[in-house]
């Protein structure tokens, strides 16, 4: 019964969070990505691309140093947008994204996201990740997110 009646209240939760949505709302998180990082990444995503994992190559590359996946620094995008705004029952629908700097294995990195505009249950928003130390974007573009549904009288919670 608590775990029903717990997952009603979040279902309400996410849900009524579109009231508090608006145009020029903002959240992020920072996060540094380590090479174990990194490396988990390369054995997930099956991207073994050694200038993201060997020190040597990557030295001989045009960055210098090991570099970080682009798509993980895009990961903390969604990160922000499933757990802060809008936050649980989100669904990520398109992103349309840039890397216009590289994000070094060690280096913190912030992403933010910024609501641009709502359409009923569509909300648009800015996407920008960038390091903290020196505002240098490493990634910048849009990305289009669907709202959980309004709960119907079965997903109430019980007063």
């Amino acid at each position: 019964m608590f775990a029903s009646g717990l997952l009603n209240n979040l279902r309400t939760v996410c849900n009524l969070s579109r009231r508090f949505i608006h145009i020029g709302e903002t959240a992020e998180i920072t996060k540094t990505f380590t090479a174990e990082d990194v490396r988990l990444f390369s054995e997930i995503s099956e991207d073994r691309n050694p200038v993201h994992l060997d020190t040597e190559y990557a030295k001989t590359s045009q960055f210098g140093r090991c570099i970080v996946h682009g798509v993980l620094s895009n990961g903390l995008i969604s990160s922000v947008l499933g757990n802060k705004l809008p936050g649980f029952g989100t669904i990520f629908i398109s992103q349309q994204i840039e890397f216009p700097n590289p994000l070094y294995v060690g280096e913190a990195v912030t992403a933010k996201v910024e609501v641009l505009e709502i359409r009923k249950r569509l909300v648009t928003f800015q996407t920008i990740c960038f390091k903290p130390d020196d505002k240098k974007v490493v990634l910048q573009g849009t990305a289009k997110i669907l709202l959980p549904k309004p709960p119907t009288n079965s997903t109430k919670p019980a007063s």
